[in-house]
């Protein structure tokens, strides 16, 4: 892929760190976000993320390394980027009890917005964020999903070039998230350089670039296919009647690449899907293990990230598959809370 030109760069991270104790969360990070692109920063509990864009704010120093944004040092002037920087919090920061129209105010009021300019703009973004008819409500009386587009109003309030997201969608329901990223693909669409931390596999595939975290390392960053096509492997899935029996089993076959337990399924990483197919349900047979169906299936951005970390980390690493989830009901990587 062609190296960005510095005039392409919103953020350039270099050889990041942050520690807090005896604790690493950002280990040696280097980072660019380009231009107008949507940035999705992936990774299960502890992986660094919410640091991450903490310390791409400014909002945290880093104990190594540095952050330039807009070309401004981001710990040295970070009045330079403020002003063109939106941010939305993982929890729920807004006054509970103001209402939603009092919020987009006070908001404006902090970042300058006055008089026609704010009230014509809290109207758009009312529009924008589907909360017309709740103006008068109080933001602690809103759904999860109510609150998550009011935080994203007020984070849009004086118009910022580039918004840091922090797991925006995480705790609302599968509707609430699709709205969200709809109103997300609107403002990438109006230019605007977004980076979004996300627990969903489904939602990183919507990203311009995908950077995978683990353990406060960037082990990959790049589009969704390019990441999806770094597996030189084929994906057989199976449904067994006994998913221990079934993964003892194929665990012990050498010419198997990797077995990733998923839910009541078996995701198996083969050479060959079509020539190990039949090897796969032999040995089943010959082991009396029952199976409802095995299949190919195409490499997800999942299997993408937990073959990165067992390549990198080793097999004996089983924490991170356990970790991973996609959009299946309320499965999801945990959220990174502090860390």
């Amino acid at each position: 892929m062609q190296e960005p030109t510095s005039e392409e760069l919103i953020i350039e991270a270099s050889d990041l760190e942050r520690r807090f104790g005896d604790t690493v969360a950002v280990d040696g990070l280097d980072l660019q976000v380009r231009r107008g692109e949507i940035l999705g920063l992936v990774g299960p509990d502890g992986a660094g993320k919410t640091t991450t864009l903490r310390l791409l704010t400014g909002l945290v120093k880093p104990t190594v390394g540095s952050v330039r944004v807009f070309d401004h040092d981001a710990m040295r002037h970070p009045g330079r980027i403020h002003g063109r920087l939106g941010y939305m919090a993982q929890r729920f920061t807004l006054y509970a009890d103001l209402t939603v129209q009092e919020n987009l105010r006070f908001y404006g009021d902090v970042r300058g917005v006055r008089g026609k300019e704010r009230a014509e703009r809290n109207e758009r973004l009312l529009g924008f964020a589907g909360l017309t008819e709740f103006r008068e409500r109080l933001a602690g009386q809103l759904s999860g999903g109510m609150q998550k587009k009011l935080a994203l109003a007020c984070a849009l309030i004086h118009e910022p070039d580039l918004l840091l997201l922090d797991e925006p969608t995480t705790g609302v329901d599968p509707v609430s998230r699709r709205e969200f990223w709809d109103m997300l693909s609107e403002l990438h669409s109006q230019g605007v350089t977004m980076v979004v931390s996300t627990p969903y596999m489904d939602e990183a595939e919507r990203c311009s670039r995908v950077g995978l975290m683990f353990q406060g390392r960037l082990l990959a960053c790049d589009t969704p296919v390019e990441i999806k096509g770094s597996v030189s492997w084929e994906l057989l899935v199976v449904w067994p009647e006994s998913l221990f029996e079934a993964r003892h089993a194929l665990e012990d076959m050498e010419w198997i690449e990797e077995v990733q337990p998923y839910g009541d399924q078996v995701r198996v990483l083969v050479k060959d899907a079509d020539a190990a197919l039949p090897r796969i349900q032999e040995a089943f047979d010959e082991a009396s293990i029952e199976i409802r169906d095995i299949r190919p299936a195409p490499i997800r951005m999942e299997e993408a990230f937990v073959s990165l970390i067992q390549r990198q980390y080793g097999s004996q690493d089983t924490s991170a598959p356990q970790m991973m989830r996609d959009n299946h009901g309320d499965r999801h990587i945990e959220p990174d809370g502090e860390g």
